[in-house]
């Protein structure tokens, strides 16, 4: 008796693990072992910074897992301004909101009501957090642009920065220009 199996089991969007065998029944063990790795490995999903560069989750229409290639493809904005030590820097990024809208993050028109009592809680790596009104955020209610930057006089953000930061231009204290974000959870408050 002959046993084919045919598999095909994606460790990340580049590459794919195919296992393609015919065998007698001395084979199943190793078709075993071979599935159980494939099904091991893709449920821990991406393996690097450049597939997941920022989480996006809480009240949100779609849960997403941006990489940073998805981020350096939206329409990007620059800012000059003055660092914490007082160095001038041109910092590049994407406005937050935009990135919200993505997941369905009630914006413009569809801000008001409830979705008024909406924030965004915006996480580091190091557990730094901090807080943005949704309101805020939002062209129609303020002209202060707060921005996801990847990039600092046009070099990607350092190890200590990024590989994203957000900068608060307009506040005078830069306490809310996180370091090393990696997950915005957004959250109704009741």
């Amino acid at each position: 008796m002959v046993y084919t199996f045919a598999s095909r089991c994606h460790f990340n969007k580049q590459s794919a693990v195919i296992v393609e065998m015919s065998s007698t029944k001395a084979f199943l063990p190793l078709v075993a072992t071979l599935l159980i790795t494939c099904a091991v490995a893709c449920a821990q999903g991406p393996k690097t910074e450049e597939e997941v560069g920022l989480t996006i989750a809480g009240s949100v229409e779609r849960p997403l897992k941006l990489g940073l290639s998805d981020l350096t493809r939206m329409p990007h904005k620059t800012v000059h301004v003055k660092d914490h030590d007082g160095k001038a820097v041109t910092y590049e990024g994407v406005s937050l909101i935009d990135v919200l809208k993505l997941a369905g993050v009630p914006s413009g028109d569809g801000l008001r009501g409830p979705n008024m009592a909406t924030c965004v809680l915006a996480e580091a790596k190091d557990g730094y957090r901090v807080v943005f009104a949704l309101p805020e955020l939002d062209p129609g209610f303020s002209d202060n642009e707060v921005l996801l930057v990847d990039r600092a006089n046009g070099e990607p953000l350092s190890a200590t920065q990024g590989p994203l930061r957000i900068v608060v231009p307009h506040e005078k204290r830069p306490a809310r220009w996180i370091r090393n974000v990696q997950r915005l959870q957004v959250v109704k408050v009741q």
